[in-house]
């Protein structure tokens, strides 16, 4: 996510898998996939592939010279892993003294687990979220999205962004280091309070808030909607919309405080209301009444809705290698436009020639690196 994300802004970002094989996420299928892995397009397009063999001397000599000449070299092995194959960062800017060194890691590098690897299951389990997702009353469940990888790869790149910055200014590069564990814990912060204030342990709550009320999903006759009742004078609006004025002088529903030590009261009465109408009718009362509110859509519907596609956030990125023909867009906007780059994501060492001789070597030179079997040419 890091790469795709810097790609997008505008780097030139450049592969270095092994081969054959090359990067495990090319193997992520699901049955009746076919070709290149689809979700292994979404995330790779616009890149470039060079099949680097780093076991072997000659590849290790051929990664060091295009490292002395690059603004940025990111890595997510193991802790240690690079600087058995002496490319650790110690190594790498004796080469390039101005390099930005950029490392994701399950745990860190420090403390007593830093050395242990790490999947985005095995820290979200670790770090408390699941053990805050899901239904109220029930067992933790992991949420659908990869919180961990996915929010590591911004992390990443924001360190990356700073680091350049700070080079501009200074002239000097440095490391970067971010890991699974620090993306999942950076995502508790009300947790984290209600746990440090009041020894409170978070436990699932469904769709609520654990400090504002009516904030979650609600039932409608035909489906299902998100309200947002953030302050008092939505709530106020949320009352007046339903036909029930009279919840705002409640008692049990008075104030925030109020309204959070009674939201299942509250719930139960607001579901009682919102059943008796569809999806469309309360989005277009509550819109009118000031309310933010919305459809609780699947994932076709997000994507396919106007809304997404007048955002960018859909492209169309043709890709028959992996039956794929649309992407995901970049979040960032410049001057009111996307920075999205296109293209059909690599195939193992597809460009490993091309950019060997960007870097300066001869063909020759990459001739004898195949010999040796230090590089792959698609591999």
């Amino acid at each position: 996510m890091g790469g795709l994300l810097l790609s997008d802004l505008g780097a030139d970002v450049i592969k270095v898998e092994r081969f054959p094989g090359g990067d495990d996420a090319r193997g992520y299928r699901r049955p009746g996939d076919s070709g290149l892995s689809p979700a292994f397009v979404m995330l790779n397009r616009g890149k470039r592939s060079i099949g680097i063999d780093l076991r072997k001397a000659e590849g290790r000599d051929a990664l060091l010279r295009m490292v002395a000449q690059v603004d940025v070299v990111t890595e997510n092995f193991r802790v240690g892993t690079m600087e058995k194959l002496g490319l650790g960062f110690d190594e790498l800017v004796k080469v390039n003294p101005a390099l930005i060194y950029c490392s994701v890691s399950g745990y860190g590098r420090t403390g007593p687990m830093a050395m242990q690897g790490g999947f985005d299951l095995i820290l979200q389990a670790f770090s408390g979220l699941i053990s805050v997702t899901g239904e109220e009353g029930r067992a933790g469940v992991k949420p659908g999205i990869s919180v961990a990888d996915v929010n590591a790869g911004i992390l990443s790149a924001l360190g990356i962004l700073a680091a350049y910055i700070r080079r501009l200014k200074t002239g000097v590069g440095g490391r970067v280091d971010t890991s699974l564990l620090q993306a999942c814990m950076q995502q508790t912060y009300w947790f984290a309070a209600a746990y440090f204030s009041k020894g409170v342990v978070a436990q699932p709550m469904g769709t609520a808030h654990p400090l504002i009320a009516p904030y979650q999903t609600y039932r409608c006759s035909d489906g299902a909607i998100a309200i947002g009742g953030g302050n008092q004078a939505n709530w106020e609006r949320i009352a007046e919309c339903l036909g029930h004025p009279e919840w705002i002088a409640d008692l049990r529903f008075e104030t925030g405080a109020a309204r959070l030590q009674n939201r299942k009261e509250l719930e139960v009465l607001m579901n009682d209301v919102l059943a008796a109408h569809t999806v469309a009718h309360w989005i277009d009362a509550l819109s009118r009444s000031g309310v933010p509110v919305g459809p609780v859509q699947n994932v076709a519907q997000a994507l396919e809705h106007e809304q997404t596609q007048a955002m960018g956030m859909v492209v169309d990125n043709p890709d028959d290698r992996a039956g794929v023909h649309r992407a995901i867009g970049c979040p960032i906007h410049f001057d009111d436009r996307p920075t999205t780059r296109l293209g059909m994501a690599p195939l193992v060492g597809e460009h490993t020639a091309e950019v060997l001789n960007e870097f300066g070597f001869s063909s020759d030179e990459v001739a004898q690196l195949e010999a040796t079997g230090a590089v792959a040419l698609k591999a």
